[in-house]
């Protein structure tokens, strides 16, 4: 259904992988490759959701997946540690970068280190500007397929909190720049 939920269409159910969260479906990212900043007024978009869509996608393909239930969210969707041909998937989609660790603590102690991982060697997401997720879903209005990528530009302009290595040391500017 997206970069971190699965449909079963013979049970009518979708579960979500547990402990990871990727992009919204019309979310967009932005490649911090930005030359011609006279002529184009923003940076080039990536398309986050979609990419970790297909990534998962692609990577399931029609392969058989097993799912154990380990709770629910507070939809009511459950929450599932899923494998693949052995494959935990959640692991592999953040080895690609195309997820984030979605609590500090996460069950699998693994995950941490293959997310920091993937965001030194910028792969995925790590390779963009991308918004947390949170805040995305708090902060954005049209979350249609239509959405437009100067919207997600603009909430990074006031973004509360940081994910994107490119922003860690943002925050840490000094206040005046006068020697």
């Amino acid at each position: 259904m997206d970069g971190r939920t699965l449909w079963y269409p013979q049970y009518a159910q979708r579960v979500r992988l547990a402990d990871i969260d990727a992009c919204e479906l019309p979310q967009w990212a932005l490649n911090p490759k930005w030359e011609t900043r006279d002529k184009i007024k923003a940076p080039p978009p990536v398309p986050c959701g979609p990419l970790a869509k297909a990534w998962l996608k692609r990577t399931v393909g029609n392969k058989s997946v097993e799912c154990a239930v380990l709770g629910y969210s507070h939809d009511g969707v459950p929450l599932g540690r899923c494998a693949t041909g052995g494959e935990d998937l959640a692991l592999e989609m953040l080895r690609v970068g195309w997820a984030r660790v979605a609590s500090p603590y996460p069950v699998n102690g693994q995950y941490l280190t293959v997310q920091n991982y993937a965001m030194a060697a910028r792969y995925g997401m790590w390779a963009t500007y991308v918004l947390d997720m949170n805040e995305w879903r708090r902060k954005a209005v049209d979350k249609t397929l239509d959405r437009r990528p100067i919207a997600d530009f603009n909430l990074l302009a006031e973004r509360e909190s940081e994910i994107s290595p490119a922003f860690v040391d943002a925050g840490h500017k000094p206040k005046s720049t006068d020697r």
